[in-house]
């Protein structure tokens, strides 16, 4: 089906050449997921949409959707860009970490909570672009979109017991966290400390839009790295590409801080 003419929001993602002239360039729209657009004649001069498909380029397209092949682009309006994170590679590689992971819990289809996950991802890629830690803003992503892909951990309370103020712990096997009380019931629990399970359990909850700062020390934010890695790995199953550069350059600055 192809729906003509409709209007939509949508952030670019990437794109690539096709043919001599032309380009494919993939968005992530509020109304229809992730689309990829054939674009004509990029290289003409004269283009008048050039820096409306730069990626990390962001506002309402005029177009038609296909549900099953190519889409299209006539016009826009509205068009603005996160330079920051065009101009920063940590900042790009987390950003582009988020749209990947999105996109691989979406599967290219179109939910009922797209709209919903667009706008988050949005206000996220704007709060990066604005100086807030990109891995934490990474982070808040990575444990809201877990229910996405099947994993939904029950971080308000025991799932045991219903403890909702004690020490916790994280269990992949029991799906949550446990109290104090009955840590004895996983001897694989993750061994987290109090500072990290704080934080994990604030991320699960907190509304981006109203997020006015947040600061966490390196050790923690090591270790939250690690937790939210061993999560995805064990429960989700997945690997992202750009997880692999951002894995890779966490190990170049860690050797950095080592030598001095």
């Amino acid at each position: 089906m192809i729906y003509k003419n409709v209007e939509f929001s949508a952030i670019v993602t990437k794109r690539k050449n096709y043919r001599e002239r032309d380009m494919l360039v993939t968005m992530f729209t509020d109304k229809y997921g992730f689309k990829t657009f054939f674009v004509r004649g990029v290289r003409k001069r004269g283009f008048k949409l050039g820096a409306a498909i730069l990626p990390f380029t962001h506002g309402t397209y005029i177009g038609s959707i296909n549900s099953e092949g190519l889409s299209f682009i006539t016009a826009t309006k509205g068009i603005d860009q996160f330079q920051s994170i065009n101009q920063d590679i940590i900042l790009n590689a987390y950003a582009t970490y988020i749209l990947e992971l999105v996109k691989a819990a979406f599967e290219d289809s179109i939910d009922v909570t797209n709209t919903l996950w667009f706008e988050k991802v949005l206000k996220a890629l704007s709060l990066i672009n604005d100086g807030f830690d990109a891995q934490i803003i990474a982070n808040i992503i990575e444990v809201q979109l877990l229910g996405k892909f099947g994993v939904q951990p029950n971080w308000r309370s025991c799932v045991i017991c219903g403890e909702t103020q004690s020490q916790f712990d994280y269990s992949e096997s029991y799906g949550g966290i446990l109290c104090r009380k009955h840590w004895y019931m996983d001897k694989n629990r993750l061994n987290l400390d109090q500072r990290t399970m704080y934080y994990l359990r604030k991320f699960s909850i907190v509304d981006l839009n109203y997020l006015n700062s947040i600061k966490v020390n390196a050790d923690t934010k090591k270790r939250l790295k690690l937790t939210l890695n061993e999560i995805y790995d064990n429960q989700v199953g997945i690997y992202v590409k750009a997880r692999s550069f951002i894995d890779k350059m966490t190990k170049v600055e860690n050797n950095l801080l080592k030598k001095d």
